[in-house]
Protein backbone atom coordinates (compact mmCIF):
# COMPACT_ATOMS: atom_id res chain seq x y z
CA UNK A 1 0.00 0.00 0.00
CA UNK A 2 1.30 3.48 -0.90
CA UNK A 3 1.44 6.01 1.91
CA UNK A 4 -0.55 9.19 1.22
CA UNK A 5 1.54 12.10 -0.01
CA UNK A 6 2.40 14.72 2.60
CA UNK A 7 0.30 17.91 2.62
CA UNK A 8 3.44 19.94 1.98
CA UNK A 9 4.36 17.94 -1.12
CA UNK A 10 0.80 18.03 -2.44
CA UNK A 11 0.70 21.80 -1.91
CA UNK A 12 3.77 22.24 -4.08
CA UNK A 13 2.26 20.00 -6.76
CA UNK A 14 -0.98 21.92 -6.60
CA UNK A 15 0.75 25.23 -7.20
CA UNK A 16 2.85 23.90 -10.03
CA UNK A 17 -0.17 22.30 -11.69
CA UNK A 18 -2.54 25.30 -11.53
CA UNK A 19 -4.40 25.93 -14.77
CA UNK A 20 -3.87 29.63 -15.41
CA UNK A 21 -6.94 29.83 -17.64
CA UNK A 22 -9.45 29.30 -14.81
CA UNK A 23 -7.34 29.34 -11.61
CA UNK A 24 -8.17 25.70 -10.83
CA UNK A 25 -5.53 23.33 -9.54
CA UNK A 26 -5.27 20.20 -11.63
CA UNK A 27 -3.64 17.32 -9.82
CA UNK A 28 -2.09 14.42 -11.70
CA UNK A 29 -4.33 11.37 -11.74
CA UNK A 30 -1.94 9.11 -9.79
CA UNK A 31 -2.07 11.40 -6.72
CA UNK A 32 -5.51 12.92 -7.11
CA UNK A 33 -7.21 10.31 -4.95
CA UNK A 34 -5.17 11.18 -1.88
CA UNK A 35 -6.62 14.69 -1.54
CA UNK A 36 -8.91 17.19 -3.16
CA UNK A 37 -7.99 20.82 -3.39
CA UNK A 38 -9.19 23.83 -5.32
CA UNK A 39 -7.02 26.90 -5.51
CA UNK A 40 -8.24 30.25 -6.71
CA UNK A 41 -6.21 32.79 -8.60
CA UNK A 42 -6.75 35.47 -5.94
CA UNK A 43 -5.30 33.32 -3.17
CA UNK A 44 -2.08 32.80 -5.08
CA UNK A 45 -1.56 36.31 -6.35
CA UNK A 46 2.14 36.22 -5.37
CA UNK A 47 4.59 35.28 -8.11
CA UNK A 48 4.88 31.54 -8.48
CA UNK A 49 8.51 31.54 -7.40
CA UNK A 50 7.66 33.29 -4.12
CA UNK A 51 4.88 30.79 -3.36
CA UNK A 52 7.19 27.87 -4.06
CA UNK A 53 9.83 29.36 -1.79
CA UNK A 54 7.35 29.79 1.08
CA UNK A 55 6.06 26.25 0.72
CA UNK A 56 9.52 24.71 0.61
CA UNK A 57 10.60 26.85 3.57
CA UNK A 58 7.59 25.68 5.56
CA UNK A 59 8.35 22.07 4.77
CA UNK A 60 11.94 22.50 5.91
CA UNK A 61 10.82 23.27 9.45
CA UNK A 62 9.56 19.72 9.91
CA UNK A 63 12.15 17.88 7.81
CA UNK A 64 15.18 16.22 9.41
CA UNK A 65 18.62 17.04 7.90
CA UNK A 66 19.80 14.28 5.63
CA UNK A 67 23.27 12.73 5.62
CA UNK A 68 23.89 13.92 2.07
CA UNK A 69 23.28 17.56 3.00
CA UNK A 70 25.53 17.41 6.07
CA UNK A 71 28.39 15.52 4.45
CA UNK A 72 29.70 18.30 2.15
CA UNK A 73 30.06 20.66 5.13
CA UNK A 74 32.12 18.16 7.07
CA UNK A 75 34.14 17.36 3.96
CA UNK A 76 34.87 21.01 3.29
CA UNK A 77 35.95 21.60 6.87
CA UNK A 78 38.19 18.57 6.72
CA UNK A 79 39.76 19.76 3.49
CA UNK A 80 40.43 23.20 4.95
CA UNK A 81 42.05 21.68 8.03
CA UNK A 82 44.19 19.43 5.86
CA UNK A 83 45.22 22.41 3.74
CA UNK A 84 46.25 24.39 6.81
CA UNK A 85 48.25 21.49 8.15
CA UNK A 86 50.03 21.12 4.81
CA UNK A 87 50.83 24.83 4.63
CA UNK A 88 52.10 24.84 8.20
CA UNK A 89 54.17 21.73 7.59
CA UNK A 90 55.78 23.31 4.55
CA UNK A 91 56.82 26.38 6.58
CA UNK A 92 58.31 24.19 9.34
CA UNK A 93 60.02 21.68 7.03
CA UNK A 94 63.82 21.89 6.88
CA UNK A 95 66.81 19.87 5.80
CA UNK A 96 70.55 20.01 6.34
CA UNK A 97 70.95 22.49 3.48
CA UNK A 98 68.58 24.95 5.19
CA UNK A 99 70.49 24.67 8.46
CA UNK A 100 73.88 25.10 6.77
CA UNK A 101 72.60 28.09 4.78
CA UNK A 102 71.30 29.91 7.86
CA UNK A 103 74.32 29.02 10.00
CA UNK A 104 76.75 30.06 7.25
CA UNK A 105 75.01 33.25 6.15
CA UNK A 106 74.97 34.76 9.67
CA UNK A 107 78.79 35.11 9.96
CA UNK A 108 78.96 35.93 6.24
CA UNK A 109 76.62 38.87 6.75
CA UNK A 110 78.49 39.74 9.94
CA UNK A 111 81.74 40.06 8.03
CA UNK A 112 80.05 42.26 5.43
CA UNK A 113 78.92 44.57 8.23
CA UNK A 114 82.50 44.65 9.60
CA UNK A 115 83.71 45.67 6.15
CA UNK A 116 80.96 48.29 5.95
CA UNK A 117 82.05 49.74 9.30
CA UNK A 118 85.61 50.04 7.98
CA UNK A 119 84.33 51.84 4.88
CA UNK A 120 82.27 54.28 6.92
CA UNK A 121 85.42 55.07 8.90
CA UNK A 122 88.13 55.07 6.22
CA UNK A 123 86.67 55.33 2.70
CA UNK A 124 87.47 58.44 0.69
CA UNK A 125 84.58 58.09 -1.78
CA UNK A 126 81.15 59.26 -0.55
CA UNK A 127 79.59 56.64 -2.83
CA UNK A 128 81.42 53.87 -0.99
CA UNK A 129 80.25 55.27 2.34
CA UNK A 130 76.66 55.35 1.03
CA UNK A 131 76.98 51.78 -0.21
CA UNK A 132 78.36 50.67 3.17
CA UNK A 133 75.40 52.23 4.95
CA UNK A 134 72.96 50.32 2.74
CA UNK A 135 74.76 47.05 3.48
CA UNK A 136 74.30 47.55 7.21
CA UNK A 137 70.65 48.51 6.81
CA UNK A 138 69.85 45.39 4.75
CA UNK A 139 72.00 42.68 6.31
CA UNK A 140 71.46 43.49 9.98
CA UNK A 141 67.74 42.55 9.85
CA UNK A 142 68.58 39.49 7.73
CA UNK A 143 70.92 38.25 10.48
CA UNK A 144 68.04 38.57 12.93
CA UNK A 145 65.74 36.59 10.60
CA UNK A 146 68.31 33.82 10.11
CA UNK A 147 68.93 33.62 13.86
CA UNK A 148 65.20 33.27 14.52
CA UNK A 149 65.01 30.44 11.97
CA UNK A 150 67.78 28.48 13.65
CA UNK A 151 66.27 29.05 17.08
CA UNK A 152 62.88 27.83 15.84
CA UNK A 153 64.51 24.69 14.47
CA UNK A 154 66.29 24.00 17.76
CA UNK A 155 69.71 24.65 16.21
CA UNK A 156 72.67 26.57 17.58
CA UNK A 157 72.96 30.18 16.43
CA UNK A 158 76.54 31.15 15.47
CA UNK A 159 78.06 34.52 16.26
CA UNK A 160 77.90 37.11 13.47
CA UNK A 161 81.69 37.38 13.24
CA UNK A 162 84.39 35.15 11.83
CA UNK A 163 86.31 34.28 8.69
CA UNK A 164 86.28 31.53 6.09
CA UNK A 165 88.76 29.28 7.91
CA UNK A 166 86.41 29.16 10.91
CA UNK A 167 83.39 27.99 8.93
CA UNK A 168 83.40 24.26 8.07
CA UNK A 169 81.98 23.64 4.61
CA UNK A 170 82.42 27.27 3.54
CA UNK A 171 83.83 27.39 0.02
CA UNK A 172 87.01 29.33 -0.62
CA UNK A 173 86.14 32.89 -1.55
CA UNK A 174 82.72 32.94 0.10
CA UNK A 175 84.24 34.98 2.95
CA UNK A 176 87.43 36.95 3.39
CA UNK A 177 90.32 35.33 5.21
CA UNK A 178 91.92 36.78 8.31
CA UNK A 179 94.88 37.90 6.19
CA UNK A 180 92.62 39.66 3.68
CA UNK A 181 90.76 41.49 6.43
CA UNK A 182 94.13 42.57 7.87
CA UNK A 183 95.20 43.99 4.51
CA UNK A 184 91.93 45.97 4.28
CA UNK A 185 92.37 47.41 7.75
CA UNK A 186 95.92 48.48 6.91
CA UNK A 187 94.99 50.21 3.63
CA UNK A 188 94.20 53.90 3.40
CA UNK A 189 92.97 56.52 0.94
CA UNK A 190 92.35 55.56 -2.68
CA UNK A 191 94.05 52.19 -2.09
CA UNK A 192 91.50 51.37 0.58
CA UNK A 193 88.62 52.31 -1.72
CA UNK A 194 89.84 50.08 -4.55
CA UNK A 195 90.61 47.14 -2.26
CA UNK A 196 87.29 47.48 -0.45
CA UNK A 197 85.34 47.40 -3.70
CA UNK A 198 87.28 44.37 -4.99
CA UNK A 199 86.80 42.48 -1.75
CA UNK A 200 83.10 43.37 -1.45
CA UNK A 201 82.44 42.14 -4.99
CA UNK A 202 84.02 38.78 -4.09
CA UNK A 203 82.11 38.74 -0.81
CA UNK A 204 78.79 39.38 -2.57
CA UNK A 205 79.57 36.67 -5.12
CA UNK A 206 80.06 34.24 -2.23
CA UNK A 207 76.66 35.19 -0.78
CA UNK A 208 75.01 34.63 -4.16
CA UNK A 209 76.61 31.17 -4.47
CA UNK A 210 75.42 30.22 -1.01
CA UNK A 211 71.91 31.50 -1.70
CA UNK A 212 71.60 29.70 -5.02
CA UNK A 213 72.54 26.45 -3.29
CA UNK A 214 69.72 27.01 -0.78
CA UNK A 215 67.23 27.80 -3.54
CA UNK A 216 68.23 24.63 -5.41
CA UNK A 217 68.55 22.13 -2.56
CA UNK A 218 66.85 23.61 0.51
CA UNK A 219 63.55 22.35 1.90
CA UNK A 220 62.23 25.33 3.87
CA UNK A 221 60.07 27.81 2.00
CA UNK A 222 60.95 30.80 4.20
CA UNK A 223 64.69 30.13 3.98
CA UNK A 224 64.45 29.77 0.21
CA UNK A 225 62.51 33.02 -0.05
CA UNK A 226 65.21 34.84 1.92
CA UNK A 227 67.88 33.25 -0.26
CA UNK A 228 66.09 34.57 -3.35
CA UNK A 229 65.94 38.04 -1.81
CA UNK A 230 69.68 37.95 -1.09
CA UNK A 231 70.43 36.69 -4.60
CA UNK A 232 68.40 39.42 -6.28
CA UNK A 233 69.72 42.26 -4.11
CA UNK A 234 73.38 41.32 -4.15
CA UNK A 235 73.46 40.53 -7.86
CA UNK A 236 72.35 44.12 -8.51
CA UNK A 237 74.90 45.41 -6.00
CA UNK A 238 77.71 43.50 -7.70
CA UNK A 239 76.92 45.35 -10.93
CA UNK A 240 76.85 48.64 -9.02
CA UNK A 241 80.23 47.92 -7.40
CA UNK A 242 81.83 47.05 -10.72
CA UNK A 243 80.59 50.30 -12.19
CA UNK A 244 81.94 52.20 -9.18
CA UNK A 245 85.31 50.47 -9.48
CA UNK A 246 85.57 51.61 -13.11
CA UNK A 247 84.57 55.13 -12.09
CA UNK A 248 87.28 55.32 -9.38
CA UNK A 249 90.05 53.67 -11.44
Amino acid sequence: MHEPASPCLMGVIAVMCTDRSNGVSRIPTHVKGSFSMRITRARFALPIIAVSTLLVSGCGQDAEPTASSATPVASTAGSAAAGSATAGGQDEAKNTVDIAFAAGMIPHHGQAIDMADLALEKARSPKIKDFAGRIKAAQGPEIATLSAMLTGWGEQVPTATGHSEAMPGMEHGDMMTTEQMGDLEAAAGAKFDRLWITMMIAHHQGAVRMSKGEIRDGGNAKAQQLAQTITDAQTKEIAELKSLRTELA
